[in-house]
């Protein structure tokens, strides 16, 4: 995470971070800045999966609840959970007690584990996915992209659930796969410097 070098109410961002109280310092500090870290990934995914339907508010004001009913989305210890701990989450009000989503978490982190496992990290197979430039147009006036396609598809192949192209792409423009925020918004710099210092991850031989 990065922060911000003033975080003054008249810096010029990107016209959602308006939207809430809680949305300026994630939009400062979070959404766009390049992330390698494999739990931070699959956080993540399954906040976005859980997302579908709803607002990103809803989600990020249950953002520490969901952590501390999904062990802060340790894979291997998500991946453990049986269906006592479905019972369990069900009847958790701090979480979206949807049980479809709860045990797509589930299944997820067994099919994150087996990729791993392939792969030597979840960065390595989201990076792979990098958008190119010229499939991208102006800030915030896409909604999916040709490589958030291909990702999708490679996960549903994989066995996972509740991620199409749409919650893809909404992930990769949080996890800083590409610079979506508005063209004088004054973190787009800083998220520009942060990829160009980025090491993406690769995939073991």
């Amino acid at each position: 995470m990065s922060t911000p070098a003033d975080s003054g109410a008249d810096l010029p961002r990107c016209s959602w971070a308006s939207g809430a109280p809680e949305f300026p310092q994630y939009h400062d500090t979070e959404w766009g800045f390049p992330v390698g870290e494999d739990r931070r990934l699959f956080e993540k995914l399954c906040l976005e999966s859980f997302q579908a339907g709803l607002s990103w508010r809803t989600i990020l004001t249950k953002r520490e609840n969901f952590r501390a009913a999904f062990a802060g989305f340790q894979i291997s210890t998500v991946a453990g959970m049986t269906a006592d701990d479905v019972a369990r989450l069900l009847t958790d009000a701090g979480i979206i007690r949807h049980r479809g989503k709860i045990e797509a978490v589930i299944n997820n982190a067994r099919r994150a584990e087996e990729l791993i496992a392939q792969q030597g990290s979840l960065a390595a197979f989201v990076w792979s996915f990098e958008p190119r430039p010229e499939e991208l147009g102006e800030p915030q006036t896409m909604t999916t992209s040709p490589s958030a396609v291909a990702m999708a598809k490679e996960l549903k192949s994989r066995g996972w659930k509740f991620l199409g192209p749409t919650t893809v792409f909404a992930f990769m423009q949080s996890m800083g796969l590409l610079n979506d925020h508005a063209w004088d918004c004054f973190t787009r710099p800083r998220v520009d410097q942060a990829r160009a210092q980025f090491i993406r991850p690769s995939a073991s031989s």
